[in-house]
């Protein structure tokens, strides 16, 4: 079955502390357009919501805009920014860098269905 849907459409939003969230719920696909205000950072804004230490989404993104550093709960650091294409496994941290704000597509599917949502 063949499906299309527009990001100016979202199937739903979810907002956090400077960021939301986009997603939009396809037949074997759950996409996401992520948006993070200079000042975001994990473990400010998602942990409390998450309920772990570092964040426990696989992420397989692409970078719209903006730039963001990513430390992995092993010592790795690295930051990414407008056209990179990218992965990060679970347990990390993330914050954007500079003043500009974050847009990242997430082609995971993780993202768009658990990631910012109240554990319980």
């Amino acid at each position: 079955m063949m499906e299309v849907k527009t990001i100016d459409k979202p199937d739903e939003r979810r907002d956090f502390p400077r960021g939301h969230l986009e997603a939009l719920h396809l037949s074997g696909l759950d996409f996401a357009v992520a948006t993070f205000e200079p000042g975001w950072r994990w473990a400010e804004s998602i942990r409390p919501l998450a309920g772990t230490d570092s964040c426990e989404v696989r992420h397989n993104g692409f970078m719209v805009q903006g730039r963001m550093h990513i430390r992995m709960d092993d010592g790795g650091e690295f930051e990414v920014g407008p056209g990179d294409v990218f992965v990060t496994p679970p347990g990390h941290d993330a914050w954007v860098v500079g003043d500009e704000p974050v847009i990242m597509y997430d082609f995971a599917g993780v993202m768009a269905t658990e990631y910012a949502r109240t554990q319980g």
